[in-house]
């Protein structure tokens, strides 16, 4: 673990991996849950988690790096299901690059489940992990332009859903009709760090329930 200091009253923490990023990022929110740590906001990416609004960082970061990450807790009741139409236009070169017909990367993909490591890229935009590693995918050597609103997309160990139209690199597997991001909502974000996630194969031409 190391720690880097970001302003006066903010720390940047690194970890070895992903995993190590989410059962820090857990830890950190069960702390100020609990009273025991007073912090802004805590902001997990995918080997960093940022703490802001910290009274003092440096005590802190010697707290942190005289310890290891603890494990990740268990997974906390609920899951989001997205339901998905696996009718992506990149759902062959998956098919092929994980050497399986297209149904199969539709069964792989759903029989996963999934928690949503960190946000980022756009408003409502989760990465989410839950594939084995031998799943992972390249990112598209040409970005789109412009992919569509609800695009369900694989890039490197991540699975993500486009919350609005965007370019993008990622390969689209998919399509959802779920809103990702409402601000008329409360969250407008239907994924958090650390939420779980289940995608639901409905019929490319039934209606999504």
């Amino acid at each position: 673990m190391r720690t880097l200091p970001v302003g006066p009253d903010a720390l940047l923490v690194e970890v070895a991996n992903g995993e190590e990023a989410q059962a820090l990022h857990a830890d950190l929110l069960r702390r100020r849950a609990e009273g025991s740590l007073t912090v802004r906001e805590i902001v997990p990416a995918a080997r960093t988690v940022l703490l802001d609004g910290l009274p003092d960082p440096a005590r802190l970061a010697a707290e942190l790096t005289s310890r290891p990450v603890p494990p990740l807790p268990p997974r906390a009741d609920g899951t989001v299901e997205i339901p998905v139409r696996y009718d992506g236009p990149d759902l062959a070169d998956v098919a092929a690059h994980w050497g399986v017909g297209e149904a199969e990367v539709a069964r792989i993909h759903a029989d996963a489940e999934f928690r949503v490591a960190f946000c980022g890229f756009a408003p409502g935009f989760g990465y989410l992990t839950g594939l084995p590693a031998r799943y992972e995918v390249p990112r598209r050597s040409t970005p789109r332009t412009s992919v569509p609103a609800g695009s369900v997309a694989l890039a490197g160990p991540y699975t993500g859903v486009y919350p609005r139209s965007s370019p993008g690199g990622w390969q689209l597997i998919g399509t959802t009709d779920v809103v990702l991001w409402d601000h008329t909502r409360e969250p407008a974000a239907l994924l958090s760090p650390g939420t779980r996630v289940r995608f639901v194969p409905v019929a490319p031409t039934g209606p999504v329930t």
